[in-house]
């Protein structure tokens, strides 16, 4: 059912579609529960430290996380401390809780953990992020990042970052649940940035004037590091011309494994739903070839993979004339020194 759906809204363009009705339906749900904020009927929570939000209008990964890290991490090398909330998804309760680097990800979320082993940041999860917010503020951030906050109106942001996948765009241009939008694709105009990971493939962004302005995301990877960390990470070119497992249970597992096949790799591809929980014995194939998977697949495979298993890490990678202009971008929003460094 997941496999149809993305294809229908990814690779179809919009048609008669049965689901139109409903996101109809989910469209104007959005828009009236948006208008009630902008005019007040529903309260907002403003933190007393900057908030900065990265997030998406469509369902599925975008590059979202590692842009966050390098946000962070920019970020703190100006001296600020930078705190993360994030809803920690799939997790058990809903109360707010810090993450250290000994969390269960079943506890916190698979993405709460990466980002706190990349960047070592304060992080919170909470179902409400203002709540999270709170406590950040409270543990004494100075910059308050909200991964994936884009929709949670409730919490007032000082700026706003959206990410798109070049490869994917805004798919079939539709609404929940007859395409893959959470809000229409005319919001980008009340963003801050747009930010397009990879190469702006996609008819959706070809031909929309929301892109003319946005800035240009790739993502990098480099080496590849044991799972069980039992040996030095080693250079992903070891396995160039090699036949590998390639595993990923993420939004968009077609991006890894392009990624590897760039990089001279011939991988075998396992797709799994979006934060699959793998288990004991599901990675072990009947043959003796190298296991890759996302660092976010990771994440949840610690402890059960076994020496064949590598995960690759991604960093974001901007030009200097995106970097530059996107950091000063979000130093001015955010009230911070004109001088946003690179």
């Amino acid at each position: 059912m997941e496999e149809w759906l993305t294809r229908r809204w990814y690779e179809k363009a919009a048609g008669f579609s049965l689901l139109r009705p409903l996101a109809w339906i989910y469209g104007l749900v959005t828009r009236t529960r948006r208008r009630a904020y902008e005019r007040r009927w529903l309260r907002t929570y403003r933190s007393s430290a900057p908030v900065l939000v990265v997030g998406n209008l469509t369902v599925g990964g975008t590059g979202k996380t590692p842009l966050v890290a390098w946000l962070a991490e920019r970020l703190g090398a100006r001296g600020l401390r930078v705190g993360i909330v994030s809803r920690g998804y799939g997790r058990a309760g809903s109360a707010p809780r810090a993450v250290d680097a000994q969390a269960d990800w079943r506890e916190v979320g698979d993405e709460p953990v990466l980002l706190q082993a990349r960047t070592g940041c304060d992080i919170v999860v909470a179902r409400d992020r203002s709540a999270g917010v709170r406590e950040l503020a409270a543990r004494g951030a100075q910059v308050i990042i909200a991964d994936d906050g884009l929709q949670h109106l409730r919490l007032a942001r000082d700026c706003e970052v959206v990410v798109i996948d070049g490869a994917r765009g805004f798919g079939n241009g539709l609404l929940l649940p007859a395409g893959p939008l959470r809000e229409p694709a005319t919001r980008v105009r009340d963003a801050d940035m747009l930010v397009i990971n990879g190469p702006p493939e996609h008819s959706s962004l070809r031909d929309s004037v929301f892109v003319v302005n946005a800035v240009q995301m790739s993502l990098q990877a480099a080496q590849a590091h044991r799972v069980d960390g039992t040996s030095p990470p080693v250079p992903l070119a070891t396995f160039r011309g090699q036949r590998v497992h390639a595993v990923a249970g993420i939004g968009n597992p077609a991006r890894f494994f392009r990624s590897l096949r760039e990089r001279g790799l011939d991988p075998i591809e396992h797709a799994y739903p979006d934060h699959h929980a793998f288990r004991a014995g599901e990675l072990e194939f009947p043959d003796r070839l190298p296991v890759l998977m996302t660092e976010k697949d990771a994440v949840r495979c610690r402890g059960s993979a076994g020496p064949r298993s590598w995960y690759v890490p991604v960093t974001a990678a901007f030009s200097e004339a995106h970097s530059r202009r996107l950091l000063e971008l979000v130093a001015r929003k955010l009230g911070l020194e004109s001088n946003a460094g690179g």
